[in-house]
């Protein structure tokens, strides 16, 4: 009997080994190995024989290029801190069912349904200089002149919110919604408060999807490009660093030069996750990790 359920596990250890192989197989293809190109494309200046940091110096060297980098930060950690926030709010309030709440969420969503182009182009109808928002505050007599809230650092914002906000309030929905509800109504039966409920019951069970959800949002966010062109300055206030390296690569053809700063922008994401996951190390966990999880 033994020897037949080792047998047993063998086979079964052998059908997962090959049922991994096709997702390790595209791992690899499409993105272990464009990786590590791009790190040595990134070593290899044209003009420059064998491997050179030459690329990394001039683009911490250049201010025009290495301030994308603050630029994009200035976009990413303030998005994502709104977008979590605003998503929580919402999905501790709706943890447990509210009226119309399919219809309600269904509205949160659905900007899932339309593209960065298409977010970008009812924008600019809505908040644009002669936009609907602008329009009607005119004629409400609550502005005198139109605000100015496209093609600019607000207009990028917008765009970043609406296209990030379903995907941040959909995962934390259903991590709060799974929260065994037995205990927020253990520490309410014990006295405890509405604040002191969320402080010391539920945000230690929020906190592994809230630093995934907060990771996800910052990682979206840093590589903002379209609505960066479409609705900022692309040449000014919110040239990001993945425009410097589109730019790079598709205006003056210069592949390495690109691919070192795509290598930077990288290195300073994977700098902000790991800073992320050290925040949550900080946070008030639960004695057991997921033990409120249903």
């Amino acid at each position: 009997m033994r020897r037949r359920r080792a047998g047993e596990a063998s086979e079964l250890d052998a059908m997962a080994l090959l049922c991994l192989v096709p997702s390790l197989l595209y791992v690899l293809v499409m993105f272990v190995y464009p990786f590590l190109h791009g790190i040595y494309l990134s070593l290899r200046p044209p003009k420059l024989p064998g491997l050179s940091l030459a690329n990394y110096v001039a683009f911490f060297s250049d201010e025009w290029q290495y301030r994308t980098v603050g630029i994009t930060f200035g976009l990413a950690v303030p998005n994502s801190v709104i977008v979590v926030a605003v998503a929580l709010l919402l999905a501790y309030g709706m943890r447990r069912g509210i009226w119309l709440e399919r219809t309600i969420t269904t509205i949160l969503v659905l900007p899932i349904s339309l593209g960065v182009i298409l977010l970008a182009e009812g924008i600019l109808g809505f908040y644009g200089g002669r936009g609907w928002f602008n329009q009607a505050m005119l004629a409400l007599g609550v502005l005198s002149e139109p605000l100015t809230l496209t093609h600019n650092y607000t207009g990028v914002m917008l765009s970043l919110f609406m296209q990030q906000f379903p995907f941040c309030f959909l995962m934390l929905l259903g991590y709060i919604s799974g929260i065994d509800p037995g205990l927020e109504n253990a520490a309410r039966t014990l006295g405890a408060g509405s604040w002191t409920v969320f402080y010391r019951v539920m945000l230690p069970l929020i906190a592994p999807g809230l630093a995934i959800a907060f990771a996800l949002v910052f990682v979206m966010s840093f590589g903002v490009f379209p609505s960066a062109i479409l609705l900022g300055q692309p040449a000014g206030a919110t040239r990001t660093i993945a425009i410097a390296a589109y730019q790079q690569a598709f205006e003056h053809y210069d592949m390495s030069y690109a691919s070192a700063i795509a290598v930077v922008m990288g290195l300073f994401q994977l700098a902000g996750l790991v800073l992320i996951v050290m925040l949550r190390r900080q946070m008030v966990m639960a004695p057991t990790l997921g033990g409120g999880k249903r």
